[in-house]
């Protein structure tokens, strides 16, 4: 049974290699920037993102309005689908009364099972057209959190890739300095010629 040595790679002693020393650098550095630079990329990414997640709906709230409409019929080729994880909704055509401009009828997504004569609230832009409702604060948190977590974890896998390619070169190099030192070594114990 062997002992470890900690810190045998910081010694100075005979047996310790030029790899065995970027090997002893790299797990420092490695440990420095997945705890430090991973976290803090993390950080900014997620700082970014909620800036322009928050004026993303800051601007569909000022171009968007909803409205209470009536349900007035269904086209018949419309087939249930989900928009942005609400639910399944279908189109129909919907009627309501706006102030100053009388009755609109517009085509909108409402959700499926909603029956002629219900009302429901949709949302329009300012061209008319049928959107989906402005992100809110617990969507933009959501988007938020999704990023700074993407970022932190793309940071750390970039800094093991790069663990692995400097650990691979340094592995590469050891296994020719011994190759070399054992063809010196070799017909001293074998009494072979090189």
């Amino acid at each position: 049974m062997g002992t470890r040595v900690r810190g045998w790679r910081w010694r100075s002693n005979p047996l310790r290699r030029r790899s065995d020393v970027v090997e002893a650098w790299t797990v420092l550095a490695v440990a420095v920037l997945l705890l430090v630079a991973a976290p803090a990329a993390g950080v900014i990414a997620a700082w970014w993102a909620h800036g322009e997640a928050r004026a993303v709906a800051a601007e569909q709230r000022a171009d968007r309005h909803r409205v209470r409409a009536e349900v007035v019929g269904r086209t018949s080729d419309s087939l249930p689908s989900v928009q942005g994880g609400r639910g399944q909704t279908v189109r129909a055509s919907v009627r309501w009364t706006e102030p100053g401009s009388g009755p609109r009828t517009a085509t909108a997504r409402v959700p499926a099972g909603t029956d002629r004569g219900d009302s429901v609230e949709v949302w329009f832009d300012a061209r008319g057209r049928n959107v989906p409702p402005p992100p809110n604060e617990t969507s933009v948190w959501q988007h938020t959190f999704t990023v700074g977590t993407c970022a932190t974890g793309g940071a750390c896998a970039l800094v093991l890739l790069g663990r692995a390619v400097v650990l691979g070169a340094a592995n590469r190099r050891r296994m020719a300095e011994w190759e070399r030192e054992w063809a010196l070594t070799e017909p001293q114990w074998t009494r072979r010629r090189a």
